[in-house]
């Protein structure tokens, strides 16, 4: 689908969802790692002890919106006993500091004691999930707005087809994304028995796959390959596999995962990348055109983000495709920045500078990266005026995509990196 958005078509004025348009996100991953250490992000940066003061940082800059993550492993340490005081330090700061939070209840991780592929899995989550909206419907004032699994698509093929994260499966893809949709849904219908209000996002990429060859077959297979996205929230929204219980209403709000490696060529491999001047390479408001004019529901970005000095480049780019996309319009809630923290890499604990505050020190204290909060500012204005309808075309279409291409490059081959590594450890069961 390809969408006009050189027209003047103002966006009409309507209540946001969100408190604030940019969104931080706390990165909350605990999988466990093929090594067997398990992943708790939100440890690691410290964001368990500086919430507080995390959530006034991010008011500094305009931000009243962000992700957070329910950590299940800590919560239930005890088979179906739930625990939620790792938990309550976020609650109460965003109580305290006015700040909405979209509550992730699974982040890739999961207690020990559980196989995934398990109809306890399913009981096991359910169970977990009705405890935390009862938690989070009493705690807050607002109606929780919760993301019930993070990922289905992306976990499903990374997990169960190949073999990159927790519980490193083969061949298993199709059947972990149903069990997903299956603790999703029911999950989903146990919180909303607790509390109907409560809002639910769906969260998964959106990608773009085309023909590295030029032939057919493999362009038929890179269309394939491209549609998976779709499999997901298609089953959650019952219009395929009706016996997993899906219904239109649970699929409430979509939010989109889109980095800059998320566009590639068939059949893959080092150098498949698309780079974002490659004519091949899909603007990013058509793809969100597609995915509103496919299920007509509110849009979310809920990650993305670069590391290093392209930080306030990528997002320059990315709120000019969003913007592009409400134009014309397509109805666009928000922005997250994801990381929100630099925090440490998963594989070799490097340094990862790709948020707009870094580690803390022992008072709470985080460094910002001016460049990055400079951007939000200006883009903040932009988006301000397409929602009162103003019009500029000049500020918000006029782009030189070139200038990330070298981080495109960096890109894979960081990611290259990092699965030769993962390559060389047997995944510890």
């Amino acid at each position: 689908m390809v969408v006009d958005i050189e027209t003047d078509n103002a966006v009409a004025p309507t209540t946001p969802l969100f408190r604030s348009f940019f969104m931080g996100g706390f990165e909350c991953s605990t999988h466990r790692l093929a090594s067997g250490r398990r992943l708790d992000l939100v440890h690691e940066t410290r964001h368990d002890e500086f919430a507080l003061t995390d959530y006034r940082l991010l008011q500094e800059v305009g931000i009243r919106t962000a992700r957070e993550g329910l950590r299940w492993h800590l919560i239930e340490a005890v088979p179906r006993r739930f625990d939620f005081s790792s938990a309550l330090p976020m609650v109460h700061a965003a109580r305290t500091t006015g700040t909405q939070v979209i509550w992730d209840l699974w982040h890739y991780g999961w207690p020990d004691d559980i196989d995934i592929f398990s109809a306890g899995f399913v009981r096991r989550f359910t169970a977990y999930a009705r405890a935390a909206a009862t938690l989070l419907s009493e705690e807050l004032e607002d109606v929780p707005f919760i993301s019930p699994i993070n990922e289905i698509s992306f976990f499903s093929w990374a997990g169960g087809d190949g073999a990159a994260f927790h519980p490193f499966a083969r061949n298993r893809g199709a059947e972990l994304k149903r069990q997903l949709v299956r603790a999703s849904v029911e999950a989903i219908y146990a919180m909303r028995e607790v509390n109907p209000a409560i809002r639910i996002c769906q969260i998964d990429p959106i990608i773009n796959v085309t023909s590295g060859t030029g032939r057919t077959q493999d362009g038929l297979t890179a269309e394939q390959a491209r549609q998976t996205q779709f499999t997901a929230w298609d089953m959650i929204a019952g219009r395929t596999a009706p016996e997993l219980g899906g219904e239109d209403s649970f699929l409430d709000i979509i939010g989109v995962n889109y980095y800059i490696h998320n566009q590639w060529a068939h059949p893959g491999g080092h150098g498949a990348m698309l780079v974002p001047s490659d004519p091949r390479y899909r603007h990013v408001r058509d793809m969100l055109a597609e995915l509103y004019a496919r299920y007509r529901k509110p849009i979310f970005i809920a990650e993305t983000g670069i590391e290093d000095e392209t930080r306030p480049i990528w997002l320059r780019y990315i709120s000019n495709e969003v913007v592009g996309a409400m134009i014309s319009g397509v109805p666009i809630e928000g922005l997250c920045l994801y990381p929100i923290l630099n925090h440490p890499g998963w594989d070799d604990d490097r340094h990862c500078y790709n948020g707009l505050f870094d580690y803390a020190d022992d008072a709470g204290r985080r460094e910002i990266y001016q460049p990055l909060a400079d951007e939000i500012a200006r883009q903040n204005e932009i988006v301000a005026s397409v929602r009162s309808g103003g019009s500029d075309q000049t500020r918000r279409f006029e782009f030189n995509t070139s200038a990330l291409d070298w981080a495109a490059h960096v890109m894979e081959q960081r990611t290259d990196d990092s699965r030769v590594a993962h390559d060389d450890v047997q995944p510890v069961h």
